[in-house]
């Protein structure tokens, strides 16, 4: 295990596939005009995503380089799709898309392909063979929230378990994933099940459903905020648990100020600069990675003990003002920065 206040390992493949490209950049460095298409821009993470890709620009080793312009489409596979049309015509060296579809826009970015533009998703990525595909590696996150947990009760102890949004991909893939380590410790047992919908509302009412009906509970897992859980487990009148969540500001100053035991596994919104660097180094001559390129994004908790990680996982320490701050937005992202360019989190969040 390696513990940093910074983002230490991500992106190896990546590292490791353009390890050249610096090499072979030009004397003169060219600028390349990039589009970054995203399907919405309706929560804080994408608001903090589209902050992050215009700062990123305008510092070492960006600067200079990037013409970035943004299109917000309809919030619509269609919407997407014509707006993505209309970036081709103008012929840019590459597109960047956090995409509304899969596979509805692939046709679309096979034209871009065909037409000799660098494509590359991010966050919510396509099946199209001839576009890059960039996101974090969600099984290394629940292997590492399921094994802390695990860590913390000791192997026992009796769990309620968010499933997350019904028929969402990446929920069904936490409940496996959950599921498979907790099976390996025969002392825990998951009593309960509520889904939170990626919201501190529902979390709330699920977990307070579930205390109501179980007198002893030791953990809590959830796919979203954590503090909806907490102020059911407050509102009951119970001790605080080992919780793990997202990566929220606002989670990781509430557990630190209560004194929370809690693991926060991390998506972060600067994925749009790890695309524009790819695009960059791809477009300068660099070796391609493989086509998809998952990232071992690194976890925040208040506790880090010992315990059986992925390998080459990172873990930062919460601490009020160094990793988290209690004078931003609660819905930032963390962490906030790659390790090859320093964003301030008051420039994420856009303060």
């Amino acid at each position: 295990m390696k513990i940093s206040g910074t983002w230490l390992a991500t992106a190896a493949l990546v590292a490791a596939g353009l390890a050249g490209g610096a090499a072979r950049q030009p004397a003169a460095a060219k600028s390349y005009e990039i589009y970054l298409s995203n399907n919405f821009v309706g929560n804080d993470w994408r608001q903090q995503m589209e902050r992050v890709a215009r700062v990123v620009v305008t510092k070492p080793p960006l600067a200079g380089r990037v013409d970035l312009h943004i299109e917000n489409a309809e919030g619509t596979v269609q919407g997407q799709i014509n707006s993505l049309n209309n970036i081709i015509r103008e012929r840019p060296a590459a597109i960047l898309i956090d995409a509304a579809s899969a596979d509805a826009l692939n046709p679309t970015i096979q034209k871009a392909c065909n037409a000799g533009i660098v494509v590359i998703t991010f966050d919510q990525t396509v099946t199209a063979p001839c576009a890059y595909k960039l996101h974090t590696d969600f099984t290394i996150m629940a292997h590492n929230q399921a094994e802390w947990m695990a860590a913390e009760l000791h192997g026992k102890g009796k769990l309620l378990m968010d499933d997350g949004l019904a028929g969402a991909p990446i929920s069904e893939l936490f409940v496996k994933d959950f599921t498979r380590i907790f099976a390996q410790y025969p002392g825990i047992q998951i009593v309960g099940h509520y889904n939170g919908n990626y919201a501190a509302g529902p979390e709330q009412q699920g977990v307070a459903a579930l205390l109501a009906a179980h007198p002893e509970i030791d953990g809590i897992l959830t796919q979203a905020y954590g503090t909806g859980a907490i102020k059911a487990l407050q509102n009951a009148g119970r001790p605080l648990v080992p919780i793990v969540a997202a990566a929220f500001n606002g989670t990781g100053v509430t557990c630190a100020q209560l004194g929370a035991k809690c693991w926060l596994g991390a998506n972060p919104p600067s994925l749009s600069a790890e695309a524009i660097k790819l695009a960059v180094d791809l477009l300068d001559g660099a070796k391609p990675p493989p086509k998809t390129v998952l990232f071992n994004s690194p976890g925040l908790t208040t506790d880090p003990i010992p315990v059986q990680y992925a390998p080459n996982s990172t873990v930062i320490k919460i601490e009020l003002g160094k990793t988290v701050f209690p004078d931003l937005p609660p819905g930032l992202s963390l962490p906030i920065s790659p390790t090859w360019v320093k964003i301030t989190p008051k420039e994420a969040a856009g303060s």
